[in-house]
């Protein structure tokens, strides 16, 4: 890849400088430039705008940060923490855009399974990619900080699972970012009929500053399932902005987890479509935020079909000074009759400074529908700690077990035990005494 190297900041001379050598397809071209258009004519968000009301990026400076040319050494990949102990069917691994491993069962490949960079796969399976990449999911130019991925996206993934095939090992993608690097890394999924796959995502990076503007588009073919876990782990210093959408299908299945631990900031859009009818989502998020971290996370199910069914459940506990502002909204079009729709957000206050935002809502078109929500807040009761104290724990012993505690409810969702765990022993380490 061709890039400037010298020049900070993503300006129209860098943009140019970073398309030629790229071998890629002239209708990605295409879209990239679209993006750049997007990117040069939206304004930033603003707090005026009802989506960033809570949100405050004052003091984002893009200028700060550069595209590198420079493919980073492979001893900055981050240690994955998703995966120990698990057999996986194949891997990638991609610091600052640059994809460093590129790796999976060839079996799978003679089975019609595709899974590796996004960009050499547009290149060797353009119809594929072409029908689902920025189209009928994520809007490439949906803001700023989107239209700024559309123009530079690299280092991404694509998963393709042909019909029928049952894939019984996880997949792993891991996301690093090296000090004052920047992340554009796109992941499309898509399964066909009758397919079945689980996949792990995870990002990390130290607490240097950094800059992520991703993107994540999952396809759930008619009667396919997909478990999707993704680790937001990124760095204290990391600006964290993403759109993702899973469209599912007829009869389809989406288990998707999240963990939001990582960033200084987090905005990010994730929204699931119900496409075909006895279609059913099930959405879980595990939050935990520290220092004056600020992690922003608006979700939407949308039925947009008959006989669905969607359950979300996030939970956040929060300490220090910082922030957690979740918006979620159950949305029923006219047609979708018999839709049932869930949504919980509960939220457990470790000090007297953290603040929880949450903003639950139901936008229903249709007469024949069962659809409710939910948002608590609530500090550790004094009772507790001190009865865990009273059997011989420590005060940050107990506060840890209450915490675990209070996640459970996700965590048994959770079927892969080294998820489980991974999300248990990340957030434990970072609980310091309670007062």
């Amino acid at each position: 890849m061709s890039t400037a190297t010298k020049s900070a900041g993503f300006s129209k001379d860098v943009f140019e400088s970073f398309l030629p050598g790229r071998q890629e397809p002239v209708w990605l071209t295409a879209l990239r430039r679209r993006g750049w258009q997007a990117f040069e004519t939206l304004p930033p968000p603003s707090r005026d705008d009802d989506a960033w009301r809570r949100t405050d990026i004052r003091l984002l400076r893009l200028d700060r940060f550069a595209l590198s040319a420079e493919r980073p050494d492979a001893a900055l990949a981050p240690a994955a923490l998703l995966t120990a102990g698990v057999e996986t069917a194949g891997r990638t691994v991609a610091v600052n855009g640059h994809t460093l491993v590129d790796e999976f069962d060839p079996a799978l490949g003679q089975r019609g399974v595709l899974f590796g960079n996004l960009e050499r796969l547009a290149c060797e399976h353009e119809n594929l990619v072409r029908t689902h990449l920025l189209t009928r999911a994520v809007d490439p130019v949906a803001d700023k900080f989107m239209a700024l991925h559309t123009a530079f996206m690299s280092g991404g993934t694509l998963l393709y699972v042909p019909p029928g095939v049952v894939i019984d090992r996880p997949l792993h993608m891991l996301s690093g970012l090296a000090a004052g690097g920047v992340d554009f890394g796109h992941t499309l999924v898509v399964l066909g009929e009758g397919a079945e796959v689980t996949l792990l995502a995870e990002t990390a990076s130290g607490d240097e500053p950094g800059l992520h503007c991703g993107a994540t588009e999952v396809f759930v073919g008619p009667g396919a399932k997909l478990r999707y876990v993704s680790l937001q782990n990124w760095g204290s210093g990391v600006w964290h902005f993403a759109h993702q959408k899973s469209v599912v299908e007829r009869e389809a299945a989406l288990q998707w987890t999240i963990g939001a631990l990582g960033a200084r900031l987090a905005k990010v859009d994730q929204y699931v479509s119900l496409v075909g009818s006895d279609a059913q989502a099930q959405v879980n998020g595990v939050m935990f935020t520290e220092r004056k971290q600020h992690l922003a996370y608006h979700t939407l199910q949308y039925h947009e079909a008959p006989n669905c069914r969607s359950d979300l459940l996030y939970k956040g506990a929060l300490q220090d000074s910082s922030r957690i502002v979740w918006r979620g909204m159950i949305k029923v079009a006219p047609g979708a009759q018999k839709t049932d729709g869930y949504q919980r957000n509960d939220n457990l206050m470790l000090s007297e400074e953290a603040r929880a935002d949450s903003i639950p809502g139901l936008e229903i078109e249709a007469d024949d529908v069962r659809c409710t929500h939910g948002a608590t807040a609530g500090r550790v009761d004094d009772e507790q700690i001190f009865y865990a104290r009273s059997r011989g724990l420590t005060r940050k012993e107990a506060t840890r077990m209450i915490v675990a505690g209070f996640f459970q409810q996700v965590f048994d969702r959770i079927t892969i035990e080294s998820v489980r765990e991974a999300l248990g022993q990340a957030i434990g380490r970072r609980i310091r005494e309670y007062t």
